[in-house]
């Protein structure tokens, strides 16, 4: 008769015991939310931060600073995680954001800023300063009775004329233009029919991610960025091009054109017709 009483009390007893660490932990000495390493952060907040690092390095151009922010992620490759999150971003119709991301990227791979820092603001208001008063003439004319012909005021203008007026900083260079290194006709029955396809390279030979290819033809205007497939590649990208349509291709941060790319044709084995492609490969030098 004694058993079952014995068990309720220890089974209220640990109740009372949870309740009471539980009232201890959440209401009278909760664990502070601070210091915490945004590599714990979930993967939706990590992607606003890396919006945030690419906002940031759009508007100051500091490259240092924004790779010292990503490695807080602990992204094992952060060129990539941009470039994959740029593509996500388009997807969204947020080319705005998706710019900044691919610009960060970009920058990384290639160690060079591939995104142009705000103009600085004009100092004229600053620099134009009042010059000070000349000496009365009295101290300077010691050896000749005449007073001066010209009032001080008139050396004024030569003052300020001599002082040249300060200039907007030259914008920073985004390194060397890409060159076009290759052009290949693709005929492949495997491979969809007019397609496109670019890869670009650095110096190395290193495929680059984020970077944009723009692609426009009479009646129309197309812009994609590299990395969007890394399984064929971190600097690959592709079009699908209309039969009949003559395009040209250029890498946004600057490369020469090549146009009048119309889709070739091809023949399979046993002499039937169907549209190619083009490969083409960029590098900057």
């Amino acid at each position: 008769m004694k058993r079952p009483l014995y068990i309720f009390w220890l089974l209220l007893s640990l109740l009372l015991g949870l309740g009471a660490g539980l009232a201890y932990s959440w209401q009278i000495s909760p664990r502070p939310l601070n210091g915490a390493s945004p590599a714990l952060l979930r993967a939706d907040f990590k992607d606003q931060y890396r919006s945030a690092i690419a906002a940031a390095y759009a508007a100051t151009g500091n490259l240092p600073r924004a790779q010292a922010r990503l490695a807080l992620l602990g992204d094992e490759n952060p060129a990539e995680t941009l470039s994959a999150q740029a593509q996500q971003s388009i997807a969204r119709g947020n080319f705005t954001e998706a710019d900044q991301l691919a610009a960060l990227a970009f920058a990384i791979q290639s160690g060079a800023n591939a995104s142009l820092p705000p103009l600085p603001i004009e100092t004229s208001e600053t620099v134009s300063v009042e010059p000070s008063p000349l000496p009365e003439p009295a101290f300077v004319l010691t050896e000749t009775p005449e007073p001066l012909e010209a009032p001080p005021v008139e050396t004024l203008p030569p003052v300020l004329t001599s002082t040249p007026r300060p200039t907007r900083t030259p914008l920073p260079t985004q390194g060397a233009p890409f060159r076009l290194i290759g052009q290949e006709t693709v005929c492949d029955p495997n491979l969809p029919e007019g397609l496109l396809q670019v890869i670009v390279v650095n110096a190395s030979r290193r495929q680059l991610p984020g970077v944009k290819i723009v692609v426009t033809w009479e009646t129309g205007r197309d812009e994609f960025f590299t990395g969007f497939k890394p399984e064929l590649g971190n600097g690959y990208a592709d079009f699908l091009m209309s039969p009949g349509v003559s395009y040209a291709v250029q890498i946004a941060a600057g490369s020469e054109i090549v146009s009048a790319l119309v889709t070739p044709d091809c023949r399979t084995s046993s002499g039937e017709t169907y549209p190619g492609g083009y490969k083409l490969t960029f590098q900057q030098p």
